[in-house]
């Protein structure tokens, strides 16, 4: 049946991840089993994190951060995949595609920013443990945090401008299951090398800076946990940045491998893959990795039930 016959001029057609029925039942469900993962284990740690006083600390007041950022982030994309992949019609109309590739896009250069404030967060503590209370003091946190906010919905609207600036010439089959910025340029039908350019230096800068960041926040708290003499104390440090390094290499490592490339380099198949990762399967990662990995988080998490299997006895 032509895709065609379902649209209109104002609609555009989404190709989802298959075309396969089977396929599609098997992904919805696997996909629905990750979001309640995502929303639960998200939730999760906001709740414990501001209900469990020796979890307001900076660490933890960026985690809620982070851990509010995915589940938006996850809710932008995630409730409309769930929808498309148990119906014929895919199809979303052109205000909903630039408002879904907004969110989408600031959602996630705020992550970016965000991981490096933490990786800054973990330099302190790891280096200057004596002057980490003083250093990262409650309004520093606080402008940081909104600093990163800020910083990925401004630079968003930048790129969006750029992107929702090509010509389609009445193309509107986009190659992806979510409108995401790479897919929707591939509609493009006229020359747009300054647009690629600038798009592809934009994308570039937003991933380099606070990798950069990461990177040389890292290599210091490296030296200075080599430099300890205490097995107990290396041990600590590592432990508390692992977690963080793990959420950094999974987030940043799909996200260059989808952005960190020419146009030109756009193979829908392998992109789609690479989206799922960072769109849906990241976000549910992010509580698993910080809980597993943490004890204090473990043992917030087990008091919280116990107060809830206590009140509803």
């Amino acid at each position: 049946m032509d895709l065609e016959n379902f649209t209109s001029e104002s609609e555009l057609v989404l190709i989802g991840l298959s075309s396969d029925p089977q396929t599609q039942i098997s992904l919805f469900v696997l996909f629905l089993c990750f979001y309640v993962v995502t929303f639960v284990g998200n939730s999760l740690i906001i709740i414990v994190s501001k209900t469990n006083t020796r979890l307001q600390t900076p660490m933890y007041f960026f985690l809620t951060n982070l851990s509010f950022l995915d589940i938006i982030y996850s809710t932008t994309n995630v409730p409309k995949t769930l929808k498309d992949l148990m119906s014929v019609r895919k199809t979303i109309s052109f205000a909903g595609c630039a408002a879904q590739m907004y969110f989408s896009l600031s959602l996630g250069i705020t992550e970016c920013f965000l991981l490096a404030v933490m990786a800054y967060d973990r330099y302190i503590a790891v280096c200057y443990p004596l002057h980490y209370v003083t250093q990262m003091t409650n309004t520093l946190c606080f402008w940081a945090a909104a600093s990163t906010w800020a910083c990925g919905f401004i630079l968003s609207s930048i790129q969006i401008t750029i992107t929702l600036n090509v010509q389609t010439c009445g193309n509107n089959i986009i190659n992806h299951f979510f409108c995401e910025g790479p897919a929707y340029l591939s509609l493009s039908c006229s020359d747009n090398v300054v647009n690629n350019v600038v798009t592809f230096v934009n994308c570039v800068i937003i991933l380099m800076i606070p990798l950069c960041c990461i990177f040389i926040s890292y290599v210091r708290i490296l030296k200075n946990i080599l430099k300890m003499k205490s097995s107990q104390s290396r041990g600590k440090a590592f432990s508390t940045c692992a977690a963080h390094m793990t959420a950094v290499i999974l987030y940043f490592g799909t996200c260059s491998a989808m952005y960190m490339k020419p146009q030109s380099y756009y193979l829908p198949d392998r992109d789609k893959i690479i989206a799922v990762f960072y769109i849906i399967v990241t976000p549910m990662l992010n509580p698993l990795i910080y809980t597993l990995r943490n004890r204090e988080v473990n043992l917030a998490l087990r008091k919280l039930a116990f107060r809830i299997r206590l009140n509803h006895d």
